[in-house]
């Protein structure tokens, strides 16, 4: 059944992959990611002949997330001309005049989608400062759509998603990330989180598409997941997912918040202080 707030503006969509009460900004926004999936798949068929270059090293940008993030644009900006823009690839292109602005990172997860490596998404999210209100992260090789809305819960393909009950930390399966190439300001305090969580939880993943990692967490697949030093357009949708999803999400460094430092813990606020205390929470390098 078409969510009756989104029939005008939803039918290119499946119908299923929303709940029954998505707003018409969720809509719109689920579209967007729709339509950017199509770009991506298209260009995955053809990645060895697509064009790429390196931001810095081991971090490369190809003409699909350029591509996908134009799409994105063109799509939610001439539905709310006022909104503000932060991408990943554009940067802070617009500023906007209502207060709100999206955090859109067309592809994350390029190393994995440029590899043949079916793990990579679309995250979109809207935000009012650094507070996420709406939240889509996409995974159009899973066809599995997650979305949040603040206050209204968190859904996957429209069905309701929750957090995981497990109380153990030796039952528990943790995803964290490990820098690498020119992005390595953070190893030594990465690698000491490793040595201090291997030994007492059931494992550890490190996928490479951070806003699948978040969604997994409020999906329950995960039960917490943790990094350092990213950009905001990686979290800002993810944050809302476990959040609404009945988790918790807290900053690694307590003088800055967790879209602007991009260092965090997501959890599913059982396990959430145990694993905090074997963390490296120290900012400082030296």
């Amino acid at each position: 059944m078409i969510p009756p707030r989104c029939a005008t503006v939803f039918a290119m969509i499946i119908t299923d992959n929303l709940p029954s009460d998505a707003s018409p900004t969720l809509c719109h926004m689920a579209e967007a990611a729709h339509l950017a999936g199509q770009v991506l798949m298209e260009a995955s068929r053809r990645r060895h002949s697509l064009k790429t270059t390196e931001k810095t090293t081991g971090d490369f940008v190809s003409e699909a997330d350029m591509a996908a993030e134009k799409v994105i644009s063109d799509h939610l900006t001439a539905r709310y001309p006022a909104h503000g823009w932060l991408g990943e690839e554009s940067g802070a292109a617009i500023t906007g005049s209502s207060g709100l602005r999206w955090i859109v990172d067309p592809l994350d997860g390029t190393t994995n989608f440029l590899k043949g490596l079916p793990h990579w998404a679309v995250s979109i999210a809207l935000c009012d400062g650094e507070t996420p209100l709406n939240a889509i992260v996409y995974d159009p090789a899973k066809d599995e759509l997650f979305t949040a809305e603040q206050g209204h819960g968190a859904f996957l393909n429209g069905q309701p998603i929750n957090v995981s009950d497990e109380d153990r930390l030796q039952s528990a399966l943790l995803a964290t990330g490990l820098p690498a190439g020119g992005r390595i300001t953070y190893l030594p305090h990465s690698l000491q989180d490793i040595a201090t969580t291997m030994p007492l939880t059931a494992g550890l993943r490190r996928w490479g598409a951070a806003a699948l990692d978040l969604a997994y967490v409020a999906a329950g697949r995960l039960d917490c997941y943790w990094e350092r030093n990213l950009g905001a357009w990686d979290i800002a949708a993810g944050i809302l997912l476990v959040q609404e999803a009945g988790g918790t999400v807290t900053t690694l460094w307590s003088a800055n918040s967790m879209v602007s430092s991009g260092s965090f813990l997501a959890s599913n606020g059982i396990l959430h202080d145990a694993v905090a205390s074997q963390l490296n929470t120290d900012q400082d390098l030296n």
